[in-house]
């Protein structure tokens, strides 16, 4: 059984803008690429549906970073608070 061929995320995205673009027929590019024209319709139908996702904000990776720094800040203020109650219950002897 013949494995399916495996189209990059790049490759993927510059075929579906050429067929944007409109420079080439779908038949050109899929000669071009190699690639079944099905495939170069449906790339290019999900970018123009999916292009306004593109846009809208996120996370920044600022604000990612900052969050697991949080986290991490937290996780080492309860082991201070541990090693802090031990010592005292140490002195109380």
């Amino acid at each position: 059984m013949a494995k399916r061929r495996q189209f990059s995320t790049d490759l993927k995205a510059k075929v579906a803008l050429e067929a944007i673009r409109g420079e080439l027929t779908i038949a050109e590019i899929s000669k071009k690429y190699d690639v079944h024209p099905n495939m170069i319709a449906g790339w290019k139908r999900r970018l123009t549906q999916e292009a306004a996702s593109l846009f809208v904000r996120s996370k920044t990776d600022h604000d990612r970073d900052a969050d697991a720094r949080i986290k991490e800040l937290h996780a080492k203020i309860g082991q201070l608070t541990i090693e802090q109650d031990f010592l005292k219950k140490g002195l109380k002897l």
